[in-house]
C-alpha cells in the first residue's frame, strides 16, 4: 500500500523532532527522566549551564574522556624523558661534572611540560571531537525561542528517528511536563 504525495510520513521526513521548553532546571531533568523511563532513546536536552543529574536522566554513557588524556599524558611523559634520554645517553653523551650520563632528576621538568603538554591537547581535540564540533548548524536551532537556551529555558528534544517517537503521542506525552511550550522541530 502506497501513500499519496504529502501525507504524514513525507511531513514526518521534514521533522526533526519536538521540542519542549521548561523555565526551570529541575522540570527538564524530571522530564528527561520521564522520557527515559517512557522508553524515549534519542534525545537531547539543551540548557543555558551544566546541570547535575541531566546526563543519568537522559542516559548518556560516561565519558571516556579521562583515560584518553591519561593515556596521552603517560605517552607525552615517556616520549618527554626518552627524548632527553636518548640525547644525553646515546646520541651525544657529556660527562658534566662527574654526574651520571642518566641524571633523571635534571629530566623531570621538561617530562612533565610534556606530559602536560600533550594533555591538554589531546583534551582539547577529543573534545571537539566527541560533540561534533565544529558544527555551525543544527536543526534544533529552527525551534521557536530557541535562542533563549543560552540565557534563560530548558529544552528538551525528542528526535523523529526514535523508534518510539510518533509525532501526536509524542507532544501528548512531552505536553503531560510542566513544559511552557511544545513545537514541532523542522530539518
Amino acid at each position: 500500500m502506497s501513500d499519496a504525495p504529502g501525507t504524514t510520513h513525507a511531513a514526518a521526513a521534514s521533522l526533526y523532532g519536538l521540542a519542549a521548553e521548561y523555565e526551570h532546571a529541575d522540570q527538564v531533568v524530571d522530564a528527561s527522566r520521564a522520557a527515559r523511563e517512557a522508553g524515549y532513546t534519542k534525545m537531547d536536552a539543551y540548557t543555558p549551564h551544566p546541570i547535575d543529574g541531566l546526563d543519568e536522566a537522559l542516559g548518556v554513557p560516561p565519558s571516556r574522556m579521562g583515560w584518553v588524556v591519561l593515556a596521552a599524558g603517560l605517552f607525552g611523559a615517556m616520549a618527554g624523558y626518552g627524548l632527553q634520554y636518548f640525547g644525553m645517553v646515546i646520541f651525544y653523551p657529556l660527562n658534566i661534572g662527574g654526574r651520571p650520563l642518566n641524571d633523571w632528576p635534571a629530566y623531570i621538568v621538561i617530562t612533565f611540560e610534556v606530559t602536560v603538554l600533550m594533555s591538554a591537547f589531546t583534551a582539547g581535540l577529543f573534545m571537539l571531537a566527541r560533540n561534533g564540533l565544529p558544527r555551525p548548524y543544527n536543526s534544533i536551532f529552527n525551534a521557536p525561542g530557541f535562542e533563549r537556551a543560552s540565557r534563560d529555558r530548558y529544552f528538551l528534544c525528542i528526535e523523529a528517528v526514535d523508534a518510539r517517537f510518533d509525532p501526536s503521542g509524542t507532544r501528548t506525552f512531552l505536553e503531560g511536563t510542566p513544559a511552557v511550550r511544545v513545537t514541532e522541530v523542522e530539518r
